[in-house]
């Protein structure tokens, strides 16, 4: 009994070669000898073949898991890049909604600055109006005074 795949191969070389020729390109070998060589090759077939065959075997639920993971991987890639956009979409409202916002106080600020300066402006005017006409009563007064200061004299 050969111990390697290709021992066995030479042997069964040597079995066809050995054989009995006979006309019509036909050889008469001995069938026992032959199928005890391809015993020997299925017994001595190397690991991988086994393993090949299995792999061969088991392809269609290799295809298939190797499928059902790449869908798999797809959809969680989809649904991520679905997530990114809508907080995309959600920084994007929210900047939008900021600027609206800073708008709005800047609008409320200069409006506020206007009213705190028409009413500044409002006392002011009062204050001015409330001293011119004191300043005139003052006038008056100090004039009315002057013109009793030569009676005063007089008497």
């Amino acid at each position: 009994m050969a111990n390697t795949i290709e021992e066995l191969l030479e042997q069964f070389d040597e079995v066809l070669d050995s054989g009995l020729k006979v006309p019509g390109k036909r050889t008469i070998v001995d069938v026992e000898a032959i199928r005890a060589i391809i015993d020997d090759i299925r017994l001595n077939m190397p690991a991988e073949i086994k393993q090949a065959r299995g792999i061969v075997a088991d392809r269609a639920d290799i295809i298939t898991n190797a499928r059902r993971e790449a869908d798999g991987i797809i959809r969680s890639a989809e649904e991520r890049a679905k997530a990114l956009v809508a907080q995309e979409e959600i920084t994007k409202l929210a900047q939008e909604k900021a600027a609206e916002i800073l708008a709005s106080a800047q609008a409320k600020s200069r409006e506020m600055r206007r009213a705190a300066q028409d009413f500044v402006d409002e006392l002011m005017l009062r204050a001015d109006e409330g001293l011119t006409a004191n300043l005139a009563e003052v006038r008056r007064t100090r004039a009315a005074l002057k013109q009793q200061a030569p009676q005063a004299k007089n008497d």
